[in-house]
């Protein structure tokens, strides 16, 4: 008997009891909506977690001040005022595999502008920064070295507080007041969402890095930045560049064999690495909980397929009887089997997709369905059915006909 013939009469034999067949299904239904729900939910963390890493920028290096002991109290990381202007030039200068290297300070102020205002974060910066940062202006200019040495009283604007300050109008050339200092607007930045600590990156006010330590800043010395933001020349020469930042502090701070650095630097791609990872973990994860009812579903296609064949017995016996053989008999209920899984399998794919789609909806969670996903549903949903309906038409071909034929 070829394939086709055997395909229609399993069709045939779905059709004849349909309510059981939808029944069978279900769960292999439920399972792989499950599943592309899941991973959906997954790769949309995982691409979420992708931009953030893209908005921060490549091959970074964060040299952050080290620790203070003051009055016997240990303060933490970034608690002294260890690096300088001095120091960020240097590693320019110095270090082969750097291509950029930026100071950074931070503080937090109230910014006015007329009746308005709004409290955020105030970054001093050096041209550099953006380039580092791939951050460009969607409106004006950036900060220029100009800008810098002379400590000019202009700022960048952010579009959070941009929005927040001005609304539709365009601050370009507008006055803000910070710290009761006039500052001139010179650009809006383009946006950049959240960071991968979940801080909007937009909510921050650049000012010259100069002019921040001279003119907004009350420590006792200037020329100190909070944080240098150092970029390798490529991936490769990540380690190279980390490597030769800490020979160069080490020597310019003069740390000692022994004595514990007055600083600290951190890898950015490394821990970004490992956050893409820690989601990528968590799809595999949700994806292996929702594949347990799959198993299920499997479970039950083997029950009703058994209880097929006991129904179907004597129709067994009749077949073998008029000539079919033992591997027609096999065909026959192994092409029921995945062909109930596999028509599951494509309502299920669609069912994950819709309910991918209102989790993304109504919940504002990014999920993506891509074609790999759908892809091993539809083939995982068909070895279902071959391997929970092997046994099944197993016990099926191995019937008696004589035996089958008096089934009653």
């Amino acid at each position: 008997m070829d394939f086709l013939q055997t395909l229609k009469i399993a069709l045939r034999a779905l059709r004849t009891n349909k309510m059981r067949s939808f029944l069978t299904m279900l769960g292999i239904i439920i399972g792989i909506a499950a599943v592309i729900a899941m991973m959906a939910v997954g790769s949309g963390a995982s691409y979420v977690i992708s931009q953030q890493i893209a908005s921060i920028g490549s091959n970074i290096i964060l040299v952050i001040p080290g620790s203070t002991t003051s009055g016997g109290l240990r303060m933490g990381m970034g608690g002294a005022q260890t690096l300088t202007s001095d120091d960020v030039k240097a590693i320019m200068a110095e270090c082969p595999s750097v291509l950029r290297s930026a100071g950074t300070t931070r503080a937090t102020s109230q910014v006015v502008y007329g009746n308005m205002n709004w409290s955020t974060v105030i970054m001093g910066a050096s041209p550099e920064l953006f380039d580092i940062r791939e951050w460009p202006v969607s409106s004006g200019r950036s900060i220029g070295q100009q800008d810098v040495d002379g400590a000019a009283k202009v700022c960048l604007l952010g579009e959070t507080v941009a929005d927040n300050l001005f609304g539709d109008g365009d601050p370009v050339g507008k006055m803000v007041r910070i710290k009761q200092i006039p500052f001139t607007v010179i650009g809006v930045l383009e946006r950049k969402g959240q960071s991968p600590q979940g801080t909007d990156q937009d909510d921050t006010v650049f000012v010259p890095l100069r002019t921040a330590q001279v003119k907004l800043s009350r420590s006792s010395f200037p020329n100190t930045v909070g944080a240098v933001l150092v970029q390798a020349k490529s991936e490769e020469l990540l380690d190279k560049a980390e490597s030769e930042v800490n020979s160069l502090l080490n020597q310019r701070h003069r740390i000692t064999n022994g004595k514990e650095p007055d600083y600290s630097t951190r890898n950015l791609s490394e821990i970004l690495a490992v956050a893409e990872q820690s989601s990528r973990a968590m799809s595999l994860l949700l994806g292996a909980v929702a594949s347990i009812s799959l198993i299920v579903g499997g479970i039950g296609i083997m029950n009703i397929m058994l209880v097929s064949v006991t129904e179907r017995t004597r129709e067994i016996g009749i077949r073998m009887a008029i000539g079919a053989r033992r591997n027609d008999i096999l065909l026959q209920f192994m092409t029921e089997a995945v062909l109930l899984t596999m028509i599951g399998g494509v309502i299920g794919i669609c069912l994950g997709g819709a309910g991918a789609t209102v989790v993304s909806r109504f919940l504002s969670w990014p999920t993506l369905i891509s074609i790999e996903s759908i892809t091993i549903a539809f083939f995982f949903s068909g070895a279902v059915g071959i391997l929970f309906g092997l046994y099944p038409a197993r016990k099926a071909a191995g019937l008696n006909p004589i035996d089958a034929l008096r089934y009653e």
